[in-house]
Protein backbone atom coordinates (compact mmCIF):
# COMPACT_ATOMS: atom_id res chain seq x y z
CA UNK A 1 0.00 0.00 0.00
CA UNK A 2 2.84 2.36 1.04
CA UNK A 3 4.80 2.00 -2.62
CA UNK A 4 1.48 2.35 -4.25
CA UNK A 5 1.75 6.16 -2.69
CA UNK A 6 4.88 6.58 -3.16
CA UNK A 7 4.43 5.98 -6.24
CA UNK A 8 2.06 8.62 -6.58
CA UNK A 9 4.47 11.15 -5.20
CA UNK A 10 7.02 9.96 -7.81
CA UNK A 11 4.91 10.52 -10.80
CA UNK A 12 3.65 14.05 -9.33
CA UNK A 13 7.69 14.80 -8.72
CA UNK A 14 8.67 13.36 -11.93
CA UNK A 15 5.71 15.80 -13.54
CA UNK A 16 7.50 18.47 -12.14
CA UNK A 17 10.81 17.91 -13.19
CA UNK A 18 9.51 17.15 -17.15
CA UNK A 19 7.97 20.48 -16.85
CA UNK A 20 10.98 21.94 -15.39
CA UNK A 21 13.84 20.54 -17.48
CA UNK A 22 12.17 20.39 -21.17
CA UNK A 23 13.36 22.89 -23.30
CA UNK A 24 11.55 26.02 -23.49
CA UNK A 25 9.20 26.95 -26.48
CA UNK A 26 8.43 30.03 -27.56
CA UNK A 27 4.53 30.73 -28.05
CA UNK A 28 3.66 29.75 -31.39
CA UNK A 29 1.51 33.15 -32.27
CA UNK A 30 1.35 36.17 -31.13
CA UNK A 31 -1.33 38.78 -31.29
CA UNK A 32 -1.59 42.99 -30.37
CA UNK A 33 -0.72 44.65 -27.52
CA UNK A 34 -2.05 43.87 -24.07
CA UNK A 35 -5.26 45.71 -22.91
CA UNK A 36 -4.65 46.21 -19.17
CA UNK A 37 -8.12 46.84 -18.67
CA UNK A 38 -9.39 43.55 -20.37
CA UNK A 39 -6.18 41.96 -18.33
CA UNK A 40 -7.51 43.13 -15.12
CA UNK A 41 -11.12 41.63 -15.74
CA UNK A 42 -9.99 38.22 -16.62
CA UNK A 43 -7.91 38.17 -13.57
CA UNK A 44 -10.87 39.14 -11.36
CA UNK A 45 -13.10 36.90 -13.52
CA UNK A 46 -10.66 33.51 -13.26
CA UNK A 47 -10.62 34.13 -9.68
CA UNK A 48 -14.74 34.36 -9.28
CA UNK A 49 -15.13 31.01 -11.65
CA UNK A 50 -12.75 29.17 -9.19
CA UNK A 51 -14.83 30.62 -6.19
CA UNK A 52 -17.81 28.47 -7.70
CA UNK A 53 -16.04 25.03 -6.87
CA UNK A 54 -15.29 25.79 -3.36
CA UNK A 55 -19.40 27.31 -3.57
CA UNK A 56 -20.87 24.30 -5.55
CA UNK A 57 -19.00 21.76 -2.08
CA UNK A 58 -21.30 24.03 0.27
CA UNK A 59 -24.24 23.62 -1.99
CA UNK A 60 -23.71 19.70 -2.24
CA UNK A 61 -22.72 18.78 0.91
CA UNK A 62 -25.24 21.03 2.96
CA UNK A 63 -27.64 18.55 0.69
CA UNK A 64 -26.54 15.05 2.34
CA UNK A 65 -26.51 13.63 5.35
CA UNK A 66 -24.39 14.93 8.30
CA UNK A 67 -21.98 11.19 7.59
CA UNK A 68 -21.41 12.09 4.65
CA UNK A 69 -20.79 15.99 4.21
CA UNK A 70 -16.65 16.24 4.56
CA UNK A 71 -16.81 13.50 1.60
CA UNK A 72 -19.02 15.30 -0.77
CA UNK A 73 -17.34 18.22 -0.17
CA UNK A 74 -13.72 17.17 -0.78
CA UNK A 75 -15.18 15.25 -3.77
CA UNK A 76 -15.44 19.29 -5.39
CA UNK A 77 -12.80 20.73 -3.72
CA UNK A 78 -10.05 17.86 -4.84
CA UNK A 79 -10.94 18.50 -8.40
CA UNK A 80 -9.09 22.05 -8.19
CA UNK A 81 -6.08 20.02 -7.73
CA UNK A 82 -6.15 16.96 -9.80
CA UNK A 83 -7.79 18.90 -12.99
CA UNK A 84 -4.98 21.21 -12.89
CA UNK A 85 -2.04 19.22 -12.95
CA UNK A 86 -3.92 17.56 -15.84
CA UNK A 87 -4.68 20.81 -17.33
CA UNK A 88 -1.33 21.61 -17.42
CA UNK A 89 0.12 18.23 -18.81
CA UNK A 90 -1.84 17.50 -21.36
CA UNK A 91 -5.62 18.97 -20.85
CA UNK A 92 -5.47 22.29 -22.24
CA UNK A 93 -3.65 21.08 -25.91
CA UNK A 94 -6.53 18.67 -25.62
CA UNK A 95 -9.04 21.74 -25.67
CA UNK A 96 -7.30 24.41 -27.74
CA UNK A 97 -4.28 22.88 -29.51
CA UNK A 98 -3.69 22.54 -32.97
CA UNK A 99 -6.80 21.08 -34.23
CA UNK A 100 -7.40 17.05 -35.26
CA UNK A 101 -10.66 17.07 -37.68
CA UNK A 102 -12.34 19.68 -35.36
CA UNK A 103 -12.62 16.84 -32.72
CA UNK A 104 -9.62 16.76 -30.67
CA UNK A 105 -6.67 19.36 -30.29
CA UNK A 106 -2.99 17.86 -30.82
CA UNK A 107 -1.84 16.95 -26.98
CA UNK A 108 1.67 18.05 -28.28
CA UNK A 109 0.79 21.49 -29.32
CA UNK A 110 0.93 22.88 -25.22
CA UNK A 111 2.39 19.63 -23.48
CA UNK A 112 3.14 20.84 -20.01
CA UNK A 113 2.05 24.16 -20.93
CA UNK A 114 5.24 24.50 -23.23
CA UNK A 115 4.29 27.74 -25.69
CA UNK A 116 1.89 28.87 -23.24
CA UNK A 117 3.68 32.51 -22.59
CA UNK A 118 2.76 35.92 -21.78
CA UNK A 119 2.01 37.15 -25.02
CA UNK A 120 -1.20 37.94 -26.56
CA UNK A 121 -2.65 34.97 -28.97
CA UNK A 122 -4.34 36.48 -32.01
CA UNK A 123 -7.35 33.30 -32.11
CA UNK A 124 -7.66 32.95 -28.55
CA UNK A 125 -6.98 35.62 -26.59
CA UNK A 126 -5.95 39.30 -28.66
CA UNK A 127 -5.96 41.46 -26.09
CA UNK A 128 -5.02 39.01 -23.05
CA UNK A 129 -1.95 36.79 -22.23
CA UNK A 130 -2.40 33.62 -23.77
CA UNK A 131 -1.85 32.04 -20.18
CA UNK A 132 -4.56 34.19 -18.87
CA UNK A 133 -6.79 32.51 -20.68
CA UNK A 134 -5.40 29.34 -20.66
CA UNK A 135 -5.93 29.93 -16.83
CA UNK A 136 -9.59 31.14 -17.04
CA UNK A 137 -10.45 27.85 -19.32
CA UNK A 138 -8.99 25.80 -16.82
CA UNK A 139 -11.43 27.25 -14.41
CA UNK A 140 -14.27 25.39 -16.19
CA UNK A 141 -12.56 21.95 -16.58
CA UNK A 142 -12.31 22.01 -12.60
CA UNK A 143 -15.91 22.72 -12.01
CA UNK A 144 -17.29 20.22 -14.51
CA UNK A 145 -16.46 16.95 -12.79
CA UNK A 146 -17.24 18.42 -9.44
CA UNK A 147 -20.50 18.70 -10.66
CA UNK A 148 -20.64 14.95 -11.28
CA UNK A 149 -20.13 14.03 -8.09
CA UNK A 150 -24.02 15.25 -6.40
CA UNK A 151 -25.40 12.30 -8.69
CA UNK A 152 -22.77 9.41 -6.98
CA UNK A 153 -23.00 11.09 -3.71
CA UNK A 154 -22.44 9.06 -0.32
CA UNK A 155 -21.44 5.58 -2.56
CA UNK A 156 -18.33 5.76 -4.29
CA UNK A 157 -14.96 5.61 -3.20
CA UNK A 158 -12.69 8.54 -2.57
CA UNK A 159 -9.57 7.07 -4.95
CA UNK A 160 -12.07 5.58 -7.39
CA UNK A 161 -13.27 8.72 -8.31
CA UNK A 162 -9.95 10.13 -8.59
CA UNK A 163 -9.65 7.48 -11.41
CA UNK A 164 -12.80 8.81 -12.86
CA UNK A 165 -12.14 12.34 -12.88
CA UNK A 166 -8.19 11.91 -14.71
CA UNK A 167 -10.40 9.96 -17.44
CA UNK A 168 -13.23 12.18 -17.52
CA UNK A 169 -10.81 15.13 -17.76
CA UNK A 170 -8.58 13.41 -20.98
CA UNK A 171 -11.28 11.61 -22.87
CA UNK A 172 -14.59 13.65 -22.37
CA UNK A 173 -14.52 17.15 -21.72
CA UNK A 174 -12.05 18.21 -24.20
CA UNK A 175 -13.36 17.21 -26.83
CA UNK A 176 -16.68 19.35 -26.14
CA UNK A 177 -14.39 22.56 -25.33
CA UNK A 178 -12.42 21.78 -28.92
CA UNK A 179 -15.68 21.17 -30.79
CA UNK A 180 -17.54 24.16 -29.11
CA UNK A 181 -15.04 27.14 -28.52
CA UNK A 182 -11.73 26.38 -30.82
CA UNK A 183 -11.95 28.56 -34.15
CA UNK A 184 -11.98 25.12 -36.66
CA UNK A 185 -14.05 23.08 -33.97
CA UNK A 186 -16.94 20.95 -35.59
CA UNK A 187 -19.81 22.49 -33.34
CA UNK A 188 -18.65 25.96 -33.72
CA UNK A 189 -18.25 25.75 -37.47
CA UNK A 190 -21.66 24.45 -37.71
CA UNK A 191 -22.75 27.92 -36.05
CA UNK A 192 -23.53 26.23 -32.45
CA UNK A 193 -23.66 29.09 -30.10
CA UNK A 194 -22.11 28.45 -26.15
CA UNK A 195 -21.47 31.69 -24.94
CA UNK A 196 -19.96 30.03 -21.20
CA UNK A 197 -20.15 26.44 -21.17
CA UNK A 198 -24.53 25.42 -21.73
CA UNK A 199 -22.76 22.77 -23.59
CA UNK A 200 -18.94 21.95 -22.59
CA UNK A 201 -19.92 22.35 -18.54
CA UNK A 202 -23.79 21.42 -18.03
CA UNK A 203 -24.86 19.16 -19.97
CA UNK A 204 -21.62 16.86 -20.09
CA UNK A 205 -21.48 17.11 -16.20
CA UNK A 206 -25.83 16.06 -16.22
CA UNK A 207 -25.58 13.25 -18.66
CA UNK A 208 -22.20 11.99 -17.07
CA UNK A 209 -23.93 12.38 -13.84
CA UNK A 210 -27.26 10.08 -15.33
CA UNK A 211 -25.34 7.20 -16.78
CA UNK A 212 -23.29 6.97 -12.88
CA UNK A 213 -26.37 7.00 -11.25
CA UNK A 214 -27.60 3.82 -13.54
CA UNK A 215 -24.34 2.03 -13.51
CA UNK A 216 -23.82 2.49 -9.50
CA UNK A 217 -27.00 2.05 -8.80
CA UNK A 218 -29.11 2.77 -5.95
CA UNK A 219 -28.07 3.84 -2.25
CA UNK A 220 -28.95 1.03 0.25
CA UNK A 221 -30.47 3.83 2.30
CA UNK A 222 -31.66 6.42 -0.22
CA UNK A 223 -32.67 9.38 2.34
CA UNK A 224 -33.14 12.81 0.96
CA UNK A 225 -32.38 14.80 4.35
CA UNK A 226 -30.35 17.61 4.35
CA UNK A 227 -27.75 17.80 6.80
CA UNK A 228 -27.22 21.44 6.67
CA UNK A 229 -29.37 23.73 4.95
CA UNK A 230 -27.28 26.65 5.96
CA UNK A 231 -24.51 25.43 3.97
CA UNK A 232 -26.78 25.09 0.79
CA UNK A 233 -28.08 28.44 0.80
CA UNK A 234 -24.24 29.58 1.17
CA UNK A 235 -23.06 27.75 -1.55
CA UNK A 236 -25.70 28.74 -3.62
CA UNK A 237 -24.56 32.76 -2.87
CA UNK A 238 -21.00 31.58 -4.30
CA UNK A 239 -22.08 30.09 -7.29
CA UNK A 240 -24.41 32.97 -7.89
CA UNK A 241 -21.37 35.40 -7.19
CA UNK A 242 -18.64 33.24 -9.14
CA UNK A 243 -21.18 32.86 -12.19
CA UNK A 244 -20.95 36.54 -12.96
CA UNK A 245 -17.19 35.88 -13.53
CA UNK A 246 -18.26 32.29 -15.48
CA UNK A 247 -20.22 33.95 -17.92
CA UNK A 248 -19.44 37.35 -17.96
CA UNK A 249 -16.06 36.77 -17.76
CA UNK A 250 -16.41 34.88 -21.47
CA UNK A 251 -16.61 37.82 -23.28
CA UNK A 252 -12.95 37.59 -22.77
CA UNK A 253 -12.61 41.60 -22.49
CA UNK A 254 -13.88 43.96 -20.43
CA UNK A 255 -16.68 45.47 -23.21
CA UNK A 256 -20.37 45.92 -23.76
CA UNK A 257 -20.95 42.08 -24.07
CA UNK A 258 -19.69 41.76 -20.72
CA UNK A 259 -22.30 43.87 -19.17
CA UNK A 260 -25.22 42.13 -21.31
CA UNK A 261 -24.03 38.70 -19.70
CA UNK A 262 -23.67 39.86 -16.53
CA UNK A 263 -27.13 41.35 -17.13
CA UNK A 264 -29.13 38.43 -18.16
CA UNK A 265 -26.79 36.11 -15.67
CA UNK A 266 -28.36 37.54 -12.86
CA UNK A 267 -31.72 38.43 -14.09
CA UNK A 268 -32.57 34.42 -15.15
CA UNK A 269 -31.32 33.21 -11.65
CA UNK A 270 -34.03 35.75 -10.05
CA UNK A 271 -36.60 34.87 -12.00
CA UNK A 272 -36.03 31.02 -11.74
CA UNK A 273 -35.68 31.56 -8.27
CA UNK A 274 -38.57 33.30 -8.02
CA UNK A 275 -40.35 30.68 -10.52
CA UNK A 276 -39.15 27.63 -8.31
CA UNK A 277 -41.40 29.04 -5.12
CA UNK A 278 -44.52 29.87 -6.48
CA UNK A 279 -44.49 27.09 -8.54
CA UNK A 280 -44.20 25.07 -5.13
CA UNK A 281 -46.92 26.93 -3.59
CA UNK A 282 -49.18 26.14 -6.43
CA UNK A 283 -48.70 22.91 -6.04
CA UNK A 284 -49.36 23.29 -1.98
CA UNK A 285 -46.09 23.10 -0.87
CA UNK A 286 -44.45 25.45 1.17
CA UNK A 287 -41.67 27.44 -0.56
CA UNK A 288 -38.47 26.07 1.04
CA UNK A 289 -34.93 27.51 1.36
CA UNK A 290 -34.06 24.44 -0.82
CA UNK A 291 -36.25 25.12 -3.15
CA UNK A 292 -35.27 28.61 -3.83
CA UNK A 293 -31.53 27.54 -3.87
CA UNK A 294 -32.36 24.86 -6.30
CA UNK A 295 -33.96 27.52 -8.45
CA UNK A 296 -31.39 29.92 -8.53
CA UNK A 297 -29.04 26.98 -9.49
CA UNK A 298 -31.71 25.98 -12.57
CA UNK A 299 -31.55 29.87 -13.41
CA UNK A 300 -27.62 30.08 -13.66
CA UNK A 301 -27.06 26.79 -15.67
CA UNK A 302 -29.66 27.59 -18.30
CA UNK A 303 -28.88 31.60 -18.98
CA UNK A 304 -25.08 29.72 -19.48
CA UNK A 305 -25.40 29.00 -23.15
CA UNK A 306 -27.56 32.04 -24.35
CA UNK A 307 -25.52 35.02 -21.98
CA UNK A 308 -23.83 36.82 -24.62
CA UNK A 309 -26.05 36.15 -27.08
CA UNK A 310 -29.90 37.65 -26.11
CA UNK A 311 -31.73 40.31 -24.10
CA UNK A 312 -32.84 40.77 -21.42
CA UNK A 313 -36.67 39.49 -22.05
CA UNK A 314 -35.30 36.55 -23.65
CA UNK A 315 -33.21 35.88 -20.19
CA UNK A 316 -36.52 36.20 -18.13
CA UNK A 317 -38.41 33.60 -20.58
CA UNK A 318 -35.03 31.45 -19.86
CA UNK A 319 -35.17 31.56 -16.69
CA UNK A 320 -38.72 31.06 -15.76
CA UNK A 321 -38.76 27.95 -18.81
CA UNK A 322 -36.28 26.11 -17.50
CA UNK A 323 -37.13 26.09 -13.49
CA UNK A 324 -40.67 24.80 -14.44
CA UNK A 325 -38.83 22.25 -16.95
CA UNK A 326 -36.52 21.04 -13.87
CA UNK A 327 -39.09 21.39 -11.04
CA UNK A 328 -41.16 19.09 -13.38
CA UNK A 329 -38.44 16.74 -13.91
CA UNK A 330 -37.80 16.26 -10.25
CA UNK A 331 -40.75 14.35 -9.94
CA UNK A 332 -40.37 12.52 -12.68
CA UNK A 333 -36.97 11.10 -11.64
CA UNK A 334 -38.22 10.72 -7.87
CA UNK A 335 -40.83 7.80 -9.29
CA UNK A 336 -38.17 6.44 -12.05
CA UNK A 337 -36.13 4.27 -9.39
CA UNK A 338 -33.00 6.27 -10.88
CA UNK A 339 -30.63 7.36 -7.62
CA UNK A 340 -29.23 10.65 -8.68
CA UNK A 341 -28.56 11.53 -5.17
CA UNK A 342 -28.57 15.87 -5.45
CA UNK A 343 -30.65 15.80 -8.84
CA UNK A 344 -27.82 16.65 -11.02
CA UNK A 345 -29.36 15.68 -14.41
CA UNK A 346 -32.63 17.10 -13.46
CA UNK A 347 -31.22 20.33 -12.55
CA UNK A 348 -27.65 21.04 -14.48
CA UNK A 349 -28.27 18.72 -17.52
CA UNK A 350 -32.07 19.57 -18.40
CA UNK A 351 -31.06 23.21 -17.34
CA UNK A 352 -28.32 23.17 -20.14
CA UNK A 353 -30.57 21.27 -22.28
CA UNK A 354 -32.85 24.39 -22.20
CA UNK A 355 -30.79 26.67 -22.45
CA UNK A 356 -28.70 25.77 -25.37
CA UNK A 357 -32.58 25.08 -27.18
CA UNK A 358 -33.45 28.38 -26.20
CA UNK A 359 -30.25 30.31 -27.09
CA UNK A 360 -31.08 28.83 -31.03
CA UNK A 361 -34.65 30.71 -30.23
CA UNK A 362 -33.84 33.66 -29.19
CA UNK A 363 -30.04 34.27 -29.89
CA UNK A 364 -30.03 37.80 -31.40
CA UNK A 365 -30.03 38.00 -35.43
CA UNK A 366 -29.70 33.92 -35.75
CA UNK A 367 -33.11 32.40 -33.68
CA UNK A 368 -36.15 31.34 -34.80
CA UNK A 369 -36.95 34.42 -33.40
CA UNK A 370 -35.59 36.33 -35.90
CA UNK A 371 -36.67 34.20 -38.78
CA UNK A 372 -33.52 31.97 -38.95
CA UNK A 373 -33.83 27.59 -39.02
CA UNK A 374 -30.67 26.95 -39.46
CA UNK A 375 -29.34 27.74 -35.71
CA UNK A 376 -31.98 26.25 -34.17
CA UNK A 377 -31.83 23.21 -36.78
CA UNK A 378 -27.91 22.65 -35.68
CA UNK A 379 -28.28 23.29 -32.38
CA UNK A 380 -30.81 20.16 -32.15
CA UNK A 381 -28.24 17.93 -33.95
CA UNK A 382 -25.37 19.30 -32.27
CA UNK A 383 -27.99 18.13 -28.92
CA UNK A 384 -28.22 14.58 -29.91
CA UNK A 385 -24.74 14.09 -30.39
CA UNK A 386 -23.50 15.78 -27.14
CA UNK A 387 -26.27 13.40 -25.10
CA UNK A 388 -24.99 10.69 -27.27
CA UNK A 389 -21.39 11.09 -26.40
CA UNK A 390 -21.22 12.37 -23.23
CA UNK A 391 -23.78 9.68 -21.73
CA UNK A 392 -21.86 6.13 -23.63
CA UNK A 393 -18.39 8.01 -23.34
CA UNK A 394 -19.08 8.33 -19.53
CA UNK A 395 -20.40 5.13 -18.95
CA UNK A 396 -17.16 3.47 -20.41
CA UNK A 397 -15.62 5.20 -18.42
CA UNK A 398 -17.05 4.17 -14.73
CA UNK A 399 -16.52 1.06 -16.19
CA UNK A 400 -12.68 1.18 -16.66
CA UNK A 401 -12.43 3.22 -13.59
CA UNK A 402 -14.41 0.28 -11.61
CA UNK A 403 -12.05 -2.39 -12.78
CA UNK A 404 -8.72 -0.16 -12.34
CA UNK A 405 -10.42 -0.14 -8.54
CA UNK A 406 -13.96 -0.77 -7.60
CA UNK A 407 -15.88 2.19 -7.33
CA UNK A 408 -18.84 1.38 -4.94
CA UNK A 409 -17.89 1.26 -1.72
CA UNK A 410 -19.22 -1.51 0.81
CA UNK A 411 -22.37 -1.93 2.43
CA UNK A 412 -20.98 -1.76 6.49
CA UNK A 413 -18.47 1.66 4.55
CA UNK A 414 -21.76 2.76 3.21
CA UNK A 415 -23.77 2.58 6.38
CA UNK A 416 -21.12 3.66 8.64
CA UNK A 417 -20.42 6.72 6.07
CA UNK A 418 -17.99 8.32 3.96
CA UNK A 419 -16.69 10.62 6.07
CA UNK A 420 -15.17 7.99 8.52
CA UNK A 421 -14.76 5.10 6.10
CA UNK A 422 -12.77 7.44 3.52
CA UNK A 423 -11.32 9.92 5.09
CA UNK A 424 -11.12 8.88 9.18
CA UNK A 425 -12.89 12.38 9.71
CA UNK A 426 -16.10 13.53 11.07
CA UNK A 427 -18.36 17.10 11.43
Amino acid sequence: MRLKYLAHLGLILATGLLATFLPEVAQVKTGGAINPGDTAWLLTASGLVLLMTPGLSFFYGGMVRRKNIISTMLQSVVALGVVTVVWIAVGFSLCFGESIGGIIGNPLSFFMFRGVGTATHPDFSPTIPFALFALFQLKFAIITPALITGAFAERVKFSSYLVFMVLFSIFVYPPLAHMTWHPDGLLRNWGVLDFAGGTVVHISAGMAALAGSIYLGPRREQSHEAAHIPYVILGTGLLWFGWFGFNAGSSLAANETAVVAFLNTNTASAVAMLTWMFFERLRGRPASAMGACIGAVVGLVAITPAAGFVNIGASILIGFIASLVSNIALGVKQRSGVDDTLDVFPCHGLGGIVGMLLTAVFAKDVGLMYGETKTFLYHLLALVIVMVFCFSASYVLYMVSNYIKPLRVNEEEEKLGLDISQHGESV
